[in-house]
């Protein structure tokens, strides 16, 4: 009598706990979002527009629908190369001066270059949004660098190329890695570009770049903050509304062919310890295959890593201790149709990276033959919108959020379907999916065999403007 009394309390203790995360969950799912105003301009120029009164102060960014994705053989880190070549200069504001311009307003400014986009951003008090959308509207049409500006910056690209893959001996797998899983799809190649090719690039191609992609009609302005839509609607009139459209080049659809087996890469470094790679082609959410297997995927890496008791990290670092750490991740939101789903993790002294591999995939089989429990399903659910929930907390994660599903072709409306959309998935989709995508003649992995240490001194540095 005393067992039975003992297994209903505990079952009435795991709804008590499944009910409460339900509530969480729920409640995240029905967090109110502010509405954001969308606007085209008649040159083409989207903009998109998101209240946030809580502080007086505005996020703007530009993005181009221009990454490492648009580029061709031969003329590799294009993209990042015209992004430093940004802040050379125009005839109004010569080089060196956009930075000052900005610092001087009491803000901060930058750019990043990623495989499907180029994005240019300022933080400023909100009285100063004028000058963000005068300085970018003049360099959106108006760049003007001259050779001798180009042939000082491709150095500094050079060194930061040195500095982000040379010194970095993971830097290096995750380069090989790229290239050895994807053989046809331009995701293979790095943003930063080759050497050679920077080596071999000119002026006239940085300026090929700028005259090809940036223009109104490829751009989308993201503004969120303490401002009024249709204020900021008016401003972008002023400034963006006189520039010209012209017409963009073509995009050729690009497809990785499907993989028919599976492919291995050792890369030797100078190092201090043993590193692993193991990744598997998977859909994005813009794809082929169906949306759920996106929220399904996403689900599943944060299932194998992310928190404490996740599994990687519970078993095979804390337990077991193969590894010093094990990592999972997914990145749904790729342009080009193509995505991987991608486990690393470093062995623990004395183990090799062949055990850890075989670790990874004991606990890869054991979702595909028995799936995920529904507390654990519930319990990943709510970390997962929870952490997405915080991060909107920021201004500049919610314009980062906007602008990158514009950019890759999707609205940023959906934002307010994600909550719902994972919650929607179920362990039998999850268990389905590690079983079709997560296959040894889908995976490529990627090893560092450590070499000794013999040279410390860096042979890159890292870009400031």
């Amino acid at each position: 009598m005393a067992w039975l009394l003992c297994a209903a309390f505990l079952e009435i203790n795991r709804l008590k706990k499944i009910l409460f995360v339900w509530c969480v969950l729920h409640l995240l799912a029905s967090s109110a979002w502010a509405d954001s105003k969308e606007y085209v301009l008649s040159n083409g120029l989207k903009l998109i527009v998101q209240e946030d009164h809580r502080a007086p102060v505005v996020v703007s960014q530009v993005w181009y629908r221009a990454g490492s994705l648009d580029e061709v053989n031969g003329k590799t880190g294009v993209a990042h190369v015209l992004e430093h070549m940004m802040f050379k200069g125009t005839n109004k504001v010569p080089a060196g001066q956009f930075s000052r311009l900005v610092a001087a307003a009491g803000g901060r400014e930058n750019a990043f270059t990623s495989q499907d986009y180029t994005t240019y951003f300022q933080q400023l008090e909100k009285s100063q949004l004028p000058l963000s959308f005068r300085l970018e509207a003049d360099r959106m049409a108006n760049l003007n660098f001259s050779d001798e500006e180009f042939a000082k910056e491709i150095k500094v690209v050079m060194e930061e190329r040195r500095w982000r893959t040379e010194d970095k001996p993971q830097s290096k797998v995750r380069e090989q890695f790229h290239i050895t899983a994807y053989q046809a799809h331009p995701y293979g190649r790095p943003i930063v570009g080759w050497m050679n090719d920077l080596e071999n690039m000119t002026a006239a191609d940085a300026r090929e770049w700028y005259k090809n992609w940036y223009a109104p009609n490829n751009a989308t302005v993201v503004v969120v903050g303490d401002v009024q839509a249709d204020e900021v609607y008016k401003l972008a009139q002023q400034y963006f509304g006189p520039l010209k459209p012209h017409v963009l080049p073509a995009r050729k659809p690009q497809q990785e062919p499907t993989q028919i087996g599976e492919r291995r890469i050792t890369v030797k470094a100078q190092a201090k310890l043993p590193y692993m790679m193991m990744g598997f082609h998977v859909p994005p959410i813009l794809s082929d295959s169906p949306q759920e297997d996106a929220y399904a995927l996403e689900i599943l890496a944060a299932v194998l890593s992310g928190n404490a008791s996740a599994r990687l990290n519970q078993h095979l670092v804390r337990e077991k201790q193969i590894a010093i750490d094990a990592d999972a991740g997914f990145d749904m939101l790729q342009r080009g149709k193509q995505s991987l789903f991608v486990l690393d993790g470093t062995p623990s002294e004395g183990k090799t990276v062949a055990e850890l591999e075989q670790a990874i995939w004991q606990e890869l089989e054991s979702i595909q033959q028995s799936g995920i429990t529904e507390e654990e399903l519930l319990r990943v659910k709510a970390q997962v919108i929870a952490a997405d929930v915080y991060q909107r907390d920021s201004m500049f994660y919610q314009a980062m959020q906007i602008g990158t599903l514009e950019t890759i072709g999707y609205s940023h409306k959906m934002l307010k379907d994600y909550p719902a959309r994972l919650g929607a998935v179920t362990a039998q989709q999850v268990q389905a999916v590690a079983q079709k995508y997560l296959r040894k003649d889908n995976m490529t992995v990627a090893v560092l065999d450590p070499q000794p240490i013999t040279d410390t001194k860096p042979k890159g540095k890292p870009h400031v403007h």
